[in-house]
C-alpha cells in the first residue's frame, strides 16, 4: 500500500474507497446488520492468479465494518432474510469468520475494473445498528481515526474525509519465494497431501526455542502484504489454494484483534486471526 491516492491507468488497484463497475444494488450488505458491507480494497490480479478465466482480472473484497465488529456477531433472521434475498452481483462469494461475521468477494471481469465506482446502497430498513463510520468519511479516513499508533504511521498525512478517498496499490515481484505456486501448510497440522510449501522459519541445530529461532534467507524479504507465495499468519497456517491474498488490518480498514487475514480467492474461502 502506497501513501498516496491511486492511479488506475498505472497502479495494481486501490485500498479503501469504492468498488468498480457494479449497480449500487449488487454492493453486498451485512446480513447481520443491513448495512453495505465496507470495501477494502479492489486489487488487479498478477495474470499468472488469474485462474477464473482470462477475463476474471480484478477481485473486490468487502469487510464488516470494524465498528460492526465486536465480541461475536448478533443473528437476526428478519434482516439476514433481506439481504440474501436481494439482487447480488453473478459472482459474489459470501465468506463468514469465526465470530459469525460476514465478509464477500467479488470478481470482476476487465470491463468492471475499468468501470465507474460504485455508490454504497442504503441500508436495509430494518437495519438497527448504529451508523458504520466509513459511510460518512469514507474507509481510509474512518480507519486512520481509530488506528493505534503504529497504523497511523502507514500515512504521512491524515486521509480526506471521502467515500473515494483510497490508497494506491503496487506490485512487486519477489522471484526468489520457493512457495511460489504451492498451497500453504503446516507440516505438524497438514490434513492434505504435502505441497512442498516450506515453512520460513526454523531453529537452529534442530531445538526448538526462542533463542534458536532463525528466518531463512529467502524471507528476510517479505512483504506483508501479498499474493501467493510464503504466508506468515498470526496464528496457524490456514490450508488454502496458493492463490491467496494475505493482508495486514491497515490494507483495508479491518478489524483483525492486531493480526492479519488470508482471502483465497479460487476457492473464496476466507481467514483472520489476532495477533
Amino acid at each position: 500500500m502506497l501513501d498516496r491516492p491511486a492511479d488506475r491507468a498505472h497502479d495494481q488497484g486501490w485500498v479503501y474507497g469504492l468498488p468498480p463497475g457494479i449497480a449500487s444494488e449488487q454492493w453486498p450488505l451485512d446480513p447481520v446488520t443491513g448495512y453495505p458491507l465496507m470495501h477494502g480494497f479492489t486489487l488487479l490480479l498478477p495474470e499468472d492468479y488469474r485462474v477464473h478465466g482470462e477475463d476474471i482480472v480484478a477481485v473486490s473484497f468487502f469487510a464488516t465494518a470494524p465498528d460492526h465488529n465486536d465480541g461475536g456477531a448478533p443473528d437476526d433472521p428478519e434482516i439476514r432474510e433481506a439481504v440474501l434475498a436481494r439482487t447480488s452481483h453473478p459472482r459474489l462469494s459470501r465468506m463468514t469468520d469465526i465470530l459469525d461475521y460476514e465478509y464477500a468477494a467479488l470478481l470482476l471481469t476487465r470491463a468492471e475494473y475499468d468501470g465507474s465506482f460504485a455508490a454504497p446502497p442504503a441500508p436495509l430498513a430494518q437495519a438497527s445498528a448504529d451508523r458504520p463510520r466509513w459511510l460518512d468519511v469514507g474507509g481510509a479516513n474512518a480507519f486512520f481515526e481509530a488506528a493505534a499508533p503504529y497504523a497511523r504511521k502507514m500515512f504521512a498525512t491524515s486521509p480526506r474525509a471521502d467515500l473515494g478517498e483510497t490508497r494506491a496499490i503496487a506490485l512487486v515481484p519477489r522471484a526468489t519465494d520457493p512457495n511460489a505456486g504451492k498451497g500453504p501448510q503446516d507440516e505438524h497440522t497438514r490434513r492434505n497431501p504435502p505441497t512442498g510449501y516450506q515453512s520460513y522459519y526454523y531453529y537452529a541445530g534442530g531445538v526448538p526455542g526462542r533463542d534458536n529461532f532463525r528466518l531463512h534467507d529467502w524471507g528476510k524479504d517479505h512483504a506483508h502484504n501479498h499474493v501467493g507465495g510464503t504466508m506468515r499468519p498470526c496464528q496457524a497456517v490456514p490450508e488454502i489454494s496458493p492463490f491467496y491474498i494475505e493482508f495486514e488490518e491497515y490494507f483495508g480498514g479491518c478489524n483483525f484483534g492486531g493480526g492479519n487475514a488470508q482471502l483465497d480467492f479460487r476457492d473464496m474461502k476466507f481467514d483472520w486471526a489476532c495477533g
